[in-house]
């Protein structure tokens, strides 16, 4: 098992990985004591392949309540939040409760938002089960829901106590789901990490297989790189902003299809083939390093094609961004592959013209 530490001035917690880990939940709960009850929040999904695993081991130490919820990225919403806030109320939870979030990015999400509503704040445990997660979204305390105006606009930071990373469960992941992930993954490569990038482009073939010695390296490399970035700047004041390399254009795509048609990974795939061809039109990034991110970034799987969305209504949702700043456009761009910045009024007409070029090729 490894334990990387994240240090926020919320507080220090850890992020333990391993084969297996996951059967160990209600003993790596030791150290959160005291606890008046744990509630196991989780998806019908995720709870058929995983879910009598982990409770089983959390009732040995605890009384544990489970609640489930739909897990689609549609279903992130305040409604969802507000029904699992009554079913804790309705099940008698307290300050001391604990929530254990079992499942992918939405789950997570969702259920940190409600840990840090509930009673003005419980303590949370989250117990990733898809790539994304793992690698990603567990880490940092980002918390929220989507509104039909954009991608995650209510919401809190509200920092675990502890990660849960269990590679075992990403075997029953469908490919999709895996892929998804991965894109995150290559993220971490563009933004800080070129060793990881270019470990990737040797070794993908292994990785996709799931491969135990490639696929660990590559958890802890991201792992750690969350943990870094995360306890030097917890609520996205300044270095935390090179996370969202990608997904400015990807939070737009979302929003624009209602969060029915791309996986989040999905649309940060083709959120970074657009960032890095607006990075060449700005002359931050040479071109061959465009052609590594995106022939990289294609290699992992077939993306869904882009939906026919106008110029015009995708700068619209791209000024709706938590990172707009008085609806100027602001952008991580990447100056080359191991570096990023970002980048205070975007021209709207380079903007546009990413769009034309990236929408006439991903429909073919």
């Amino acid at each position: 098992m490894k334990q990387f530490t994240v240090n926020t001035p919320s507080g220090a917690y850890a992020v333990v990985s391993g084969r297996g880990i996951a059967a160990r939940s209600g003993a790596l709960l030791d150290s959160l004591e005291p606890i008046s009850s744990v509630f196991l929040i989780s998806s019908p999904v995720v709870w058929r392949r995983w879910g009598r695993l982990v409770e089983e081991s959390l009732q040995q130490a605890h009384a544990t309540k489970t609640i489930l919820f739909d897990d689609r990225e549609r279903s992130k919403t305040l409604a969802t939040a507000e029904r699992l806030c009554r079913g804790l109320a309705q099940a008698g939870a307290d300050r001391r409760s604990l929530i254990v979030a079992l499942g992918g990015g939405v789950v997570g999400d969702v259920a940190g938002f409600v840990a840090a509503s509930y009673a003005r704040g419980i303590r949370i445990v989250q117990v990733p089960t898809t790539l994304l997660a793992q690698v990603d979204s567990s880490i940092g305390g980002k918390t929220g829901v989507n509104l039909p105006e954009g991608k995650n606009l209510v919401g809190a930071f509200h920092q675990p106590r502890l990660v849960i990373t269990d590679p075992k469960m990403l075997k029953t992941l469908p490919a999709r789901q895996y892929r998804a992930g991965l894109y995150e993954a290559i993220k971490y490569g563009v933004i800080g990490d070129e060793m990881l990038f270019r470990f990737l482009e040797r070794r993908l073939g292994e990785v996709l297989r799931q491969g135990p010695a490639a696929l660990s390296w590559v958890l802890e490399r991201c792992i750690r790189a969350k943990a870094e970035v995360v306890s030097a700047d917890e609520r996205e004041s300044g270095l935390r902003e090179i996370l969202n390399f990608g997904h400015t254009f990807a939070h737009a795509l979302e929003a624009a299809t209602r969060y029915r048609k791309f996986l989040h990974g999905e649309a940060v795939g083709w959120g970074m083939i657009a960032a890095a061809q607006l990075s060449v039109r700005m002359k931050l990034l040479a071109s061959e390093e465009e052609a590594r991110i995106a022939q990289l970034v294609r290699r992992v799987g077939p993306l869904p094609k882009l939906p026919a969305i106008k110029p015009e209504r995708l700068v619209e949702l791209v000024r709706a961004d938590k990172k707009a700043r008085s609806g100027r456009l602001r952008m991580v761009l990447a100056q080359r592959i191991g570096a990023v910045e970002t980048v205070e009024d975007v021209p709207e007409n380079l903007v546009k013209s990413t769009w034309r070029d990236l929408a006439a090729r991903g429909k073919s």
